[in-house]
């Protein structure tokens, strides 16, 4: 029966330039918010069937000849049916084990972002850290100049990533996404080195600088590359190895700041900025090991070499038709996309000029007609992602729980907890994130998030006179600080990551993405340099500025964002 199958699916399709079967993606048009389910519904899978007469039509009708077969292939783009998460997880990822292995790699990118996000804010209060940069020491550095270059300091890295995301756009599209990882990872093994080796403040913050170009662009690549080597049915789980590893990396360093701050010795910062070095130059080394993405591969017409790497990330023989089936999509979407990119530059020569021609083109379709409103959903998500509190926490907790009325000691140490909560918390996105559906657990976290930053507030504003004779208050807003990690890590830490990849057509999928996490960076910056003031000048009010935003990101994500689980990239 098998053989039969096998000669059926045989067939070899031959795409010509006036293939005009149209994927899903670009039949949905600017409205990616109709599908708010994550079952697909019966008129969404018509949709994504190829025009009649089409050659995709004729393939797909060979295909799905021998029902029975396919009918198992097609059950990746269902929801399984299982009692519960955990086992339905277990056993897709079970199904799924190379690819499994090849997103663990590719998210090592996230440790790097996160390890030198939390690698600065133990090392800022170090004695022979400040002795060094006397700049950033407020005992030495008079007229408040200390917070200036500590914030500025801490900017850097937003700083280069914007850049770095902006190169990361272009190096994705023309050498490939493992290309970009590459090149990431060679400017942060730069940057890592500069820092640790620096003597004055001025190439401190180049090298922060330079590591940041190399953090922008990873995290752009990691995460693109994952969403297209990841089956349908699993890629939210994937996608969130790339937040729960930010958040993994932000609790290492901080563990080991807080352990080498009591060295007598500069090796006290050395030793934790050499340390980030490790994971870059893992990455860097093993980077030939992972299978180019096969979408990518179609873009540049690989389609051989496409379909034998779909046969090796799904561990099947190059005809078994699940495999062929997704082949033929990728290909189809591929062709289409280059008919419209010829229709509109018609055949340009291949000079300098004609491909920057091209390359700003497609940086503007992001925000055409046809493009607007995904863009508008990728850029919000991130925003959100930072107004909603999640760094001004991070960066400021020592602050922040010096307001709840903490020592100094246990300020330190309920900062790494904070951490390991909001690690807790994505841990448990793994569990649902496919199971439940992105716009489920992103309205979910964006009450309970607002709820939490107003029960602080309320409590800093009652009892901040006199912490002292209220020390149960202070604990309760402990608390609700800790439940607002858990909570964040749940639902807007990885979702934002996974998203922007998932909704934009493949054409523009690397300018979408880059565009996307950018505005990541640049709010990021914004909430470094406003935190501070709002803290020290309002106190509750920074708890109740978050909060609102909170609750508008609730109204963002109702009126506009898209479902997105379960349903194929193509």
């Amino acid at each position: 029966m098998r053989n039969n199958h096998q000669k059926q699916t045989s067939v070899d399709v031959q795409l010509s330039p006036q293939v005009r079967t149209r994927p899903l993606e670009e039949q949905t048009g600017d409205n990616p918010t109709e599908h708010n389910s994550p079952v697909p519904s019966e008129s969404s899978s018509k949709l994504s069937s190829p025009l009649p007469g089409s050659p995709g039509q004729m393939v797909q009708a060979q295909l799905l000849q021998p029902t029975s077969t396919i009918h198992q292939c097609q059950q990746t783009d269902q929801p399984p049916v299982h009692a519960s998460a955990l086992p339905g997880l277990l056993t897709e990822i079970t199904n799924n084990r190379f690819v499994l292995g090849c997103a663990l790699f590719a998210s090592l990118g996230g440790i790097l972002f996160g390890y030198d996000q939390g690698v600065i804010s133990v090392t800022l209060v170090m004695d022979h850290f400040n002795s060094r940069f006397p700049q950033i020491d407020p005992r030495v550095s008079p007229n408040g100049s200390a917070s200036f270059w500590k914030g500025f300091l801490t900017a850097m890295i937003e700083l280069g990533a914007v850049l770095g995301v902006m190169l990361a756009g272009f190096i994705a599209d023309k050498y490939g996404r493992k290309s970009a990882i590459k090149i990431g990872s060679m400017f942060f093994i730069l940057g890592s080195i500069i820092q640790t080796c620096a003597l004055d403040l001025a190439l401190l913050l180049i090298g922060r600088f330079v590591g940041g170009i190399g953090i922008g662009i990873l995290s752009m690549a990691c995460p693109m590359y994952m969403s297209e080597i990841s089956p349908s049915n699993i890629r939210g789980a994937l996608l969130c190895l790339e937040e729960f590893n930010i958040v993994f990396g932000i609790v290492v360093a901080f563990w080991i700041t807080y352990a080498t701050r009591l060295i007598e010795s500069e090796v006290s910062w050395r030793l934790p900025f050499g340390i980030q070095l490790l994971p870059a130059v893992i990455i860097l080394l093993g980077l030939s090991l992972l299978p180019s993405s096969p979408s990518w591969l179609a873009s540049r017409r690989r389609y051989d070499e496409c379909l034998e790497t779909l046969a090796t990330l799904r561990q099947l023989p190059v005809d078994d038709q699940s495999v062929r089936k997704e082949w033929i999509e990728i290909r189809v979407n591929a062709e289409f996309h280059r008919d419209l990119d010829r229709a509109r530059f018609g055949d340009l020569p291949d000079d300098s000029w004609s491909l920057l021609k091209i390359e700003f083109q497609k940086w503007a379709d992001t925000f055409s007609q046809g493009c607007r409103r995904r863009t508008f959903v990728g850029v919000g998500l991130y925003f959100f992602q930072q107004f909603v509190g999640i760094n001004a926490l991070i960066y400021y907790s020592p602050t922040l729980f010096e307001t709840l009325g903490l020592d100094v000691e246990l300020r330190l140490k309920m900062s790494g907890i904070m951490n390991m909560c909001q690690l807790f918390g994505v841990s448990i996105s793994f569990l649902f994130i496919d199971k439940v559906g992105r716009r489920p657990l992103l309205l979910l976290g964006s009450v309970m998030m607002a709820i939490c930053h107003f029960s602080v507030a309320i409590l800093i504003r009652q009892y901040s006179s006199d912490w002292a004779h209220h020390q149960s208050a202070g604990w309760a807003g402990v608390v609700f600080l800790l439940l607002y990690m858990v909570i964040f890590g749940v639902s807007w830490g990885p979702i934002p990551w996974a998203m922007p990849s998932e909704i934009f057509p493949s054409s523009l999928r690397a300018k979408g993405v880059a565009v996307s996490t950018m505005s990541n960076w640049i709010n990021n910056f914004i909430i470094g340099l406003i935190t501070p003031p709002l803290i020290e000048k309002t106190h509750e009010g920074a708890f109740m500025f978050f909060a609102f935003n909170s609750l508008l990101s609730w109204v963002f994500v109702w009126f506009f964002v898209p479902e997105t689980a379960y349903r194929s990239l193509e």
